[in-house]
């Protein structure tokens, strides 16, 4: 395995992260306490589409989607060469983070909360969709990357080299990693490939498919099962699957359910038809010792053009709390029981919109729906607020809204010109200035604050009690 060189010193994100194994969902991207480790000795490949082939347009890389008449992808081919073809164009991906875990006395309640970090690894797949100028691209699950503080990727030559995420949309758990093309040996250049990808909406149920991922980080590995239901979606509050059929649940991720098996490591791997293609990205099953043969995978079609928009995406930055714009709302998250029972749509409730802030300038209304946010599926307000620490003040972005149309909602897009937080330099001025008393004044307001805040969430939980919306931040500007 190559060595990777020495990475700056960076800040160390906190991530929960959790597994169940009692009737839930359970999320493949097989987050590892340290325990697996990537082995991915593979195969070749003789299909004769190298990673040369470059699949560039004048706005931009696309995805390379079969041409094939035999759509459907019952095609002749067997299970063997399915993953002889295959496998050059998935790859394993491992990952580190730093993660916040009480001590073993803390634990009984002794001595208080004394957390302790340590480093965790995780282990996941991805697929190569495409590549520019300077970076090969691979598409996986956001749930693979989350939190990531160094993230190698292993190819099918057994090499392995240091990737960076692109771009990521986590309301759809979809992330596309980055890996620099001056730092991969010709060599694996020769023995890699972009995966084909075929078509998910002409799937029908009974139809076989082949897995491919890097189940429990011990390499790439082989499944097949058949096209168990189609039109899935994963509610994430409540751990369970539901037809999308219904209109409370259009919105979210389209999945593939299969009986192929799909594990922990599995996360970003391929879902393939009978030519081939991938139709699939392996993301979930459903674990229970009542439970056998229920995995999914995001279905492809309903996400290519997101994919080929992470793909085109520009990295951001993250900005300190006075540099990053804000909408000029309050608002908090839909809960599951608002979504199930009242047909209200998943994102971020906002229950007031700023007067003259950038929300009421575009023409945002109060009890809207925040679903979208420049291109970007919401689904909860710590999301909105994560996004928007990437944005800078003046910046334009699209913003999708449902908005109240007598019983029903329709949807809207505005286009929002983001206000300087001007709540962080209010807090800043609103100190003492008395410097001999500095240090107790701050003693003072660690003291205070929480009451404060405390009692201000209490008085917007009693409002909302009855409206069916799960208490968010309660910030003056997101």
């Amino acid at each position: 395995m190559r060595n990777m060189n020495d990475k700056k010193d960076s800040i160390k994100k906190v991530i929960k992260k959790g597994a169940s194994i009692s009737l839930c969902a359970v999320l493949a991207g097989g987050l590892a306490a340290g325990t697996f480790e990537g082995v991915n000795r593979v195969t070749g490949w003789n299909q004769g589409t190298t990673v040369e082939a470059a699949v560039n347009r004048d706005d931009g890389l696309t995805l390379m989607k079969s041409e094939k008449s035999d759509s459907a992808g019952k095609g002749s081919l067997d299970v063997s060469e399915i993953a002889a073809e295959a496998m050059p164009s998935v790859v394993s991906i491992t990952t580190k983070s730093i993660q916040e875990v009480q001590d073993y006395f803390g634990m009984f309640g002794y001595g208080g909360y004394a957390p302790q970090e340590r480093e965790v690894e995780g282990s996941g797949s991805g697929i190569i969709i495409g590549k520019n100028d300077d970076e090969l691209l691979i598409a996986t699950n956001y749930h693979v990357v989350e939190g990531a503080e160094t993230l190698t990727v292993n190819f099918v030559d057994n090499e392995s080299y240091e990737g960076t995420v692109k771009g990521f949309d986590e309301g759809r758990d979809l992330a596309v990693v980055s890996v620099k093309l001056d730092d991969i040996d010709n060599d694996t250049l020769d023995s890699i490939s972009i995966a084909t990808i075929g078509s998910s909406d002409d799937l029908v149920v009974g139809e076989q498919v082949v897995a491919i991922g890097n189940a429990l980080g011990y390499g790439q590995s082989v499944t097949t099962g058949i096209v168990s239901a189609k039109n899935r979606r994963m509610d994430s509050s409540s751990n369970s699957f539901s037809s999308g059929d219904s209109d409370s649940n259009k919105r979210g991720v389209n999945l593939i359910q299969t009986d192929a098996a799909i594990n922990p490591g599995n996360s970003g791997g391929a879902l393939l038809n009978m030519n081939g293609e991938v139709v699939g990205i392996n993301s979930a099953k459903l674990a229970s010792t009542e439970v056998e043969g229920m995995g999914y995978a995001i279905a492809i079609s309903d996400v290519s053009d997101i994919l080929e928009n992470l793909m085109n995406q520009e990295p951001r930055e993250k900005l300190d709390d006075s540099e990053h714009g804000v909408l000029g709302i309050k608002g908090s998250t839909v809960s599951n029981e608002a979504i199930q029972v009242y047909g209200i749509p998943e994102g971020v409730f906002v229950s007031e919109v700023t007067k003259g802030g950038a929300a009421e300038d575009a023409g945002m209304k109060q009890n809207s729906v925040i679903v979208e946010f420049d291109g970007r599926s919401i689904s909860s307000i710590d999301q909105l607020v994560e996004l928007l620490k990437y944005y800078e003040p003046g910046e334009e972005v699209d913003v999708t809204l449902e908005v109240p149309d007598g019983s029903s909602y329709k949807e809207e897009t505005i286009t929002v010109k983001l206000d300087k937080n001007t709540a962080v330099e209010t807090k800043k001025s609103s100190k003492t200035e008395d410097t001999r008393g500095n240090e107790e004044n701050e003693d003072q307001d660690s003291e205070e604050d929480p009451e404060d805040f405390g009692s201000i969430l209490k008085d917007w939980d009693n409002s909302m009690e009855n409206s069916g919306y799960q208490r968010g931040y309660f910030f003056q500007n997101w």
